[in-house]
């Protein structure tokens, strides 16, 4: 019996680690939709706030150990987790990549900000960053500087 658990246990995290890369998303923001959607919308911009401070500290200490890749990514999961708690405010869809550009254009039209997309272009670059292992120590933090200023536009929006 402790096998067949342990095989199904491992099924599942397979599954949840490829929906989670399919939506472009960390693991650990895919869970939290996950738990997310049985609760009310104030919790769920709770849930989103934390696990964005929670990726935000993990990108930190994942480049002091010099994992930019690990790094990059968590920096984007904090962006996306932002973005979800924005969405749910809002009541927009925040499910996937492509619902993560048309919250970023509804932004940018909402504010005029163009800095918005723009900034979101390099929180872009750094997901690919993830993917493909191309950015030096300089550009990533080039990168993870403007990504700050999103950081600190959406929270902005969020009243945060």
């Amino acid at each position: 019996m402790k096998a067949l658990k342990y095989i199904l246990v491992e099924e599942l995290l397979k599954l949840i680690n490829e929906e989670a890369r399919r939506r472009g998303i960390a693991v650990e923001l895919f869970l939290a939709d996950l738990l997310a959607q049985k609760l009310d919308p104030k919790d769920r911009v709770s849930i989103y706030l934390k696990v964005h401070e929670e990726l935000l500290r993990g990108s930190d200490e994942e480049s002091a150990k010099g994992d930019l890749v690990q790094a990059s990514e968590k920096l984007w999961g904090a962006v996306v987790a932002l973005l979800n708690a924005v969405a749910e405010v809002r009541g927009w869809e925040h499910y996937s990549h492509r619902d993560y550009e048309v919250i970023i254009g509804r932004l940018y039209r909402e504010t005029g900000d163009k800095e918005i997309p723009l900034y979101f272009g390099v929180a872009e670059r750094l997901h690919a960053n993830f993917y493909h292992n191309f950015m030096t120590k300089e550009e990533y933090e080039l990168s993870r500087e403007y990504v700050l200023k999103l950081i600190s536009k959406l929270k902005g929006l969020l009243g945060h």
